[in-house]
């Protein structure tokens, strides 16, 4: 067993900042048995709570990759050091939600072990091939051990993003000793898992898998989007259902029309009620 709890997230730029940081952290305390540690590694600590530990982005010798659907930004985490961390930390990407206690992600496993969740995604063959691949959204690994991921990286990054594509199968095919897997339970995908089939989508909001300890969001859906009932950034917003359906049936529509009423989503108000500070 893990003796030290150490969350850890990565903030650049203006996608997230403080409203993402801090919710993250206040969910994390709300479901973790104390003592822990939560650190932010961060390009600016300006509106972040003084509980959150902010230290500067880890350095990257190297420029990072263009075209790929990768977010290798995270490739800063894979260093030998993280400011003064040391043994297993797990990370958290900032636009999940946490539904349940989290001490068991510090309990499974052994100290040592690389553990990601798995990507359904690729499982289920959507990315071209049925493939055994993590998920970086949530993962936990010893400060220093996926050093050498982070120079194999940098020796030709565009190559490798090429290559790879995205940064957790990279992790995954290349992690010292292989990487291992949180039980499939305990973390859901907000769209694989949460939102409800086509038709019943239009008369049953999304809901939380049994067990789930974390709602991850991959992609462009986050957590307002579901709040206010859209299927990410360019999903379409009624005030009402029968609105949505005569848009999306109506001659003039441009788009998918089956693919538009299977994404329909009602407003999910457990998101709401959890990801808050």
């Amino acid at each position: 067993m893990i003796q030290k709890k150490v969350i850890i997230c990565i903030n650049w730029g203006n996608k997230y900042g403080p409203p993402y940081i801090n919710r993250l952290y206040a969910m994390v305390a709300r479901n973790i048995t104390p003592p822990f540690e939560f650190v932010c590694f961060t390009d600016n600590t300006d509106g972040i709570r003084p509980e959150v530990r902010c230290e500067e982005l880890p350095p990257l010798d190297t420029r990072l990759p263009v075209g790929t659907p990768g977010i290798w930004q995270k490739s800063r985490l894979w260093g030998d050091k993280l400011a003064d961390l040391q043994g297993p930390v797990l990370f958290m990407d900032l636009d999940l939600v946490i539904s349940g206690n989290l001490d068991c992600f510090f309990e499974y496993g052994n100290p040592e072990d690389v553990i990601l969740c798995r990507n359904q995604l690729a499982s289920l063959g959507r990315f071209g091939q049925f493939e055994r691949m993590g998920q970086t959204s949530v993962f936990r690994f010893p400060v220093g051990k996926l050093y050498p991921l982070q120079q194999l990286f940098a020796s030709n990054p565009q190559a490798i993003a090429d290559k790879y594509r995205f940064e957790q199968r990279f992790v995954t095919a290349n992690a010292p000793g292989g990487v291992k897997f949180f039980p499939k339970r305990w973390i859901a995908h907000f769209r694989q898992n949460c939102s409800i089939t086509f038709p019943l989508n239009f008369f049953f909001p999304p809901r939380i898998p049994n067990n789930a300890r974390i709602v991850i969001f991959p992609g462009d859906l986050l957590p307002t989007h579901a709040i206010e009932g859209r299927w990410g950034p360019r999903g379409l917003l009624f005030d009402s259902r029968l609105r949505y359906i005569t848009e999306v049936l109506s001659p003039k529509f441009k788009g998918n029309r089956f693919s538009n009423l299977r994404h329909f989503i009602l407003p999910t108000r457990w998101v709401d009620e959890i990801w808050r500070e």
